[in-house]
């Protein structure tokens, strides 16, 4: 019988997961009200309660003035607070979707990070950083020795791990790779107790329509907002 997991994790799956499993990726604000991940790993911050002003001095505080940062959700930033990029989304829930392990496809881990992040920059499925890897588990596919698809592991809110960077290479399109490496994973994924969720971007309808096909069902649709602190502009160390 499959575990029901309470779904208000996902309400705020950044945070829920930097103050939860992900500890150990997290930078805190000095007032403890907003945390975002190590940059390495994953442009994305959070707050605690994105209608509370303090949370929002507490996370300006963390990135440093003019700096940008990535939030997801549904947050109206104060005043002086740029926005530079709005992506609307999707959040799927995976509870109903079945696994299937996949005896062929391989582990990837930091010494596949260079051949993943090429795989990433042709496929464009979203962040993928140096550290990203070391998020959860990440599987790929290789044909005579090169890396075609792949799909891993990001957020892991309590009692939920996100599936991401699912890609495959364009002139491996249409064999089911993907979705394969998405069964293999949402398998370990039940396997250790967790339910599987995922993010993708609303106006990729052909992933979408690959998601809901196996399974996955629409939560909600939040929207991934690239934001610029107040005051001067400063390194660009973050950039959105």
């Amino acid at each position: 019988m499959r575990t029901e997991h309470p779904a208000a994790p996902l309400d705020n799956p950044v945070w829920a997961s930097l103050t939860g499993p992900h500890r150990a990726f997290a930078e805190t604000a000095p007032g403890g009200l907003a945390a975002r991940y190590l940059p390495a790993a994953n442009p994305f911050a959070a707050l605690a309660d994105p209608a509370d002003p303090a949370a929002w001095a507490d996370l300006a505080a963390l990135i440093g003035p003019g700096e940008a940062v990535w939030l997801t959700g549904l947050p109206t930033p104060p005043a002086g607070w740029a926005t530079v990029l709005e992506i609307p989304g999707v959040q799927l829930d995976g509870r109903a979707v079945r696994g299937e392990a996949a005896p062929e496809a391989v582990r990837l881990g930091p010494d596949d990070v260079a051949e993943m992040t090429e795989l990433v920059e042709l496929a464009q499925p979203g962040p993928f950083l140096p550290r990203t890897v070391e998020l959860g588990t990440y599987l790929g596919f290789r044909q005579e020795g090169r890396l075609v698809a792949m799909a891993g592991e990001r957020m892991q809110p309590p009692g939920w791990t996100e599936i991401s960077a699912v890609c495959t290479h364009p002139g491996h399109r249409g064999k089911g790779l993907a979705g394969r490496l998405v069964r293999a994973l949402v398998a370990e994924i039940l396997e250790r107790g967790d339910a599987p969720f995922l993010h993708a971007a609303a106006e990729n309808t052909h992933a979408i329509g690959l998601y809901e096909s196996m399974g996955f069902t629409l939560r909600r649709k939040p929207v991934f907002i690239g934001l610029r602190t107040p005051g001067p502009t400063g390194s660009g160390r973050n950039t959105a």
